[in-house]
């Protein structure tokens, strides 16, 4: 990339800098493909001391992104997902190591069967090619999203937010110095130069079929747009609007700090609950400590009827709050009738991305597991472990509800596709 390029476009020519971005992106995943494990996994351990060796200047840029996010009026929970210190930028540097220590996914026999015409036959693990990352305001993805790619054998477009610009270049330029040192094609993860929106259709568009899945990390109405305007596939969930369910087999003292935790750890990520449903029939036990809790964490909340009489405190509850996602500190909170009016309630306002029970009997657990149609079913624990690094990929680039090809954390195995390979010695097909 020209120094020209490392900054903002301005009145370039933005179609011809993606498509350029596209060609170099296309050649690097065909070397990607063939990549020895060793090199990927130097690449990775090169990067991710990169990344400690240069925390303050990684810092000190995030810093120029916060200062203008203030500027701009953002609010705490985008401020909060924006912000890198020092643990936060050790923290990325732990996962791109963590990935590198993963199994390598490309080349791996998923299944092999012999037929009894004598030919064997494999199916065998494949990079996708190119992945385009459209993401808005959080820094890391830039790490997470390049590491992952890379080591599933693929070439990575990223896109992030202009308002993380700063922060993402200098994380990029990690990667790159990681890329170099173990000789492989530094277009393997590119940065897109610009802030201009236009880079963005571009992308959706494919530039010239050079990408082949796009992975979009963000609000609502950037994830809607790129399930409306793209025209590869996408991986994606719209919105994480999680419920924890709260079943009158359930621990109370177990349940309460799960609660509170699923709420408030981080309010500003798709993993944390925005509904509370509490069973009806142990709601005088349960309710009263749930609710006490979430207020005195300084959280608000907004209840039906039943939830409004035990403190002064709970807001009325519309409609409209059993469908939103806070991305904040505020829960509503719902008393249903037993297990199945849970599951109903999730059928109808959910958004297929994670949602919990916390029961101490195996059959209601298992009748909550199996009828909710969510990528993350949850027992007994809180909805902020939707994270693939919490399920041991490493890290993850998003949470796919879709049903084709990925379905929840999208790691090192969801960024890989398959293909057959058949050996024979000789055979041909009767006619």
């Amino acid at each position: 990339m020209t120094k020209s390029e490392t900054n903002d476009a301005g009145s370039q020519d933005v179609t011809k800098i993606m498509h350029a971005l596209g060609a170099r992106a296309a050649a690097a995943a065909s070397e990607l493909a063939s990549a020895a494990p060793e090199a990927k996994n130097f690449a990775l351990a090169s990067a991710a001391k990169a990344l400690r060796g240069t925390s303050a200047d990684i810092v000190a840029a995030n810093i120029k992104d916060m200062t203008a996010a203030r500027g701009a009026g953002r609010p705490e929970a985008f401020l909060d997902r924006l912000m890198l210190d020092g643990t936060r930028v050790e923290a990325m540097a732990k996962a791109v190591e963590d990935i590198a220590a993963l199994d390598d996914p490309v080349g791996t026999t998923i299944a092999a069967w012999e037929r009894p015409n004598g030919l064997k036959i494999e199916r065998v693990r494949t990079p996708l090619g190119v992945i385009g990352i459209i993401y808005e305001s959080r820094p890391n993805v830039t790490a997470d999203a390049g590491a992952l790619c890379l080591k599933a054998g693929n070439a990575a477009i990223l896109r992030g937010g202009s308002e993380s610009a700063h922060s993402a270049r200098a994380i990029a330029a990690c990667l790159a110095k990681g890329l170099r040192e173990a000789e492989l094609p530094e277009a393997a993860i590119q940065l897109v130069p610009t802030t201009d929106r236009a880079a963005v259709g571009e992308m959706l568009k494919g530039l010239d079929g050079t990408i082949d899945v796009i992975i979009p990390r963000g609000g609502k109405s950037l994830i809607a747009r790129v399930q409306q305007d793209a025209r590869v596939p996408v991986f994606a969930h719209l919105e994480g609007l999680c419920h924890t369910y709260v079943d009158r087999g359930a621990d109370i003292d177990a349940a309460v700090p799960i609660v509170v935790n699923a709420k408030m750890r981080r309010t500003g990520i798709c993993g944390s609950t925005e509904t509370v449903l509490v069973d009806k029939g142990a709601h005088e036990d349960y309710l009263t400590p749930i609710v006490t809790a979430l207020l005195d964490a300084g959280c608000e909340v907004r209840g039906d009827e039943a939830t409004r009489q035990v403190d002064s405190r709970v807001k009325p509850a519309s409609e409209e709050d059993w469908s939103t996602e806070y991305l904040d500190k505020i829960v509503s909170i719902k008393t249903v009738d037993g297990v199945d009016e849970a599951i109903d309630h999730i059928a109808r306002y959910g958004s297929k991305h994670t949602d919990a029970i916390l029961t101490e009997c195996d059959g209601t657990a298992r009748r909550f597991t199996s009828r909710v149609d969510s990528a993350i079913v949850l027992v007994n624990t809180s909805t902020q472990f939707a994270d693939g690094g919490e399920f041991g990929m490493g890290a993850e680039i998003g949470i796919a509800t879709g049903k084709m090809h990925a379905r929840g954390p999208v790691g090192v195995e969801q960024l890989t596709s398959f293909k057959y390979i058949v050996r024979g010695t000789g055979q041909t097909r009767p006619a």
